[in-house]
């Protein structure tokens, strides 16, 4: 597929070429592609600083910054430039797409596709369908989807959509433990031995503690139940971003990760910051805390209609955060488990957490009283 590549300024799309030459450079490497193969796929892709280039565009696929006003400005231009009947898409991964497309004349065509990272070797694509997203235009994304070898699921707009919206609460239990003197790196070899790809900390810091920075600045009214007293928050503002810059929850020598002895002592000092008390915290707990946590959002994105089918949550989480196939995702697991022990899980952290952490939602509790499995929810 022939592609602009559209940036602010020459040296950005300098980096992003670069960048896209380095990935295919990678796939010659390991035999995947020819270098023939290569030099044509490169052959296919004009950079450009310039809006005009892309008037005669099909599909315009927007990955700024998530910032509301950036993305909003954006596709303000895109609406000026752009031929009617071109697909404009964002890549947002947490903001209102109803709001971004309000800005434009051509709501109806304005859809979401949110790649995930590293997106040339991710599988998930979530398609998020906006309140005014036409039929042909979702139509269209999706039968896209399959020529590019994405697995993509259809979703509703709504905070960090599904699969972030589920993660974050995952996020916050992993580091409310820390918090709680639990070392990253016990609650990441928990989680890796139980199944997951990787571990919650090793994902922060491979994704950047600068774009969690971003999401978490959207909460106005902390602490909640998304972000409670983000530990990664601290650590960006000590200037440590992950593994970019060397050090977020670990320090990194090259891409390993090294446990850091400093991270205990700030998380010592945040703990007496916020009155959290240090307590033993058995392996069993840290699974249950973190998938407990993601179940339940599970359940109240399925109460609200944002995804459509327990299965939809399940693949998400099965091509786009590492869970693991033989678990069959966290709704499948839920019912493994047992609704009726899920229910009363959280309950029990709901005494201890309190309310604004854990409350579980009414379809568990619903299911866990009529005895009956969250996958066979409609």
């Amino acid at each position: 597929l022939p592609v602009y590549l559209l940036d602010r300024d020459e040296a950005s799309l300098d980096r992003g070429m670069e960048l896209v030459g380095k990935q295919l450079d990678e796939e010659v490497k390991k035999g995947r592609l020819t270098t023939e193969a290569m030099n044509e796929k490169l052959g296919l892709v004009t950079a450009t600083i310039e809006y005009s280039h892309i008037h005669d565009a099909d599909l315009v696929i927007e990955s700024v910054f998530e910032d509301h006003n950036t993305k909003k400005e954006v596709f303000r231009r895109l609406d000026e430039i752009c031929r009617q009947g071109a697909i404009l898409a964002t890549n947002t991964s947490t903001l209102d797409i109803n709001e971004i497309a309000g800005v434009t004349r051509r709501p109806q065509d304005v859809i979401g596709m949110h790649f995930f990272a590293p997106a040339s070797k991710m599988k998930l694509l979530e398609i998020v369908r906006a309140d005014k997203t036409a039929e042909d235009v979702l139509a269209t994304i999706m039968d896209l989807t399959k020529s590019i070898k994405k697995t993509a699921v259809v979703v509703g707009v709504g905070f960090g959509f599904v699969g972030n919206r589920m993660f974050l609460p995952y996020l916050r239990e992993a580091q409310l433990m820390v918090l709680e003197g639990v070392l990253p790196d016990r609650i990441d070899k928990v989680a890796i031995e139980w199944g997951m790809a990787m571990g919650p900390f090793a994902v922060m810091d491979m994704s950047g503690l600068d774009v969690f920075y971003r999401i978490y600045q959207q909460f106005t009214d902390k602490p909640n139940k998304y972000c409670y007293f983000p530990l990664a928050n601290v650590l960006y503002e000590m200037g440590r971003s992950g593994l970019k810059s060397g050090a977020g929850f670990y320090q990194y020598q090259g891409r390993q990760p090294l446990t850091d002895p400093k991270l205990a002592e700030i998380a010592r000092s945040q703990a007496e910051k916020h009155g959290i008390s240090s307590r033993d915290i058995s392996d069993d707990e840290i699974i249950e805390r973190l998938l407990f946590a993601m179940i339940n959002e599970g359940a109240l994105i399925l109460e609200e209609g944002i995804a459509q089918r327990p299965g939809d949550i399940d693949v998400i989480f099965i091509h786009g955060y590492g869970f693991p196939r033989y678990r069959g995702g966290p709704l499948c697991y839920a019912d493994t488990v047992g609704v009726q022990k899920i229910y009363e899980g959280i309950c029990k952290y709901r005494k201890r957490y309190g309310e604004g952490l854990w409350t579980p939602t009414g379809l568990l509790r619903d299911l866990a009283e009529r005895g009956e499995l969250i996958s066979t929810t409609n």
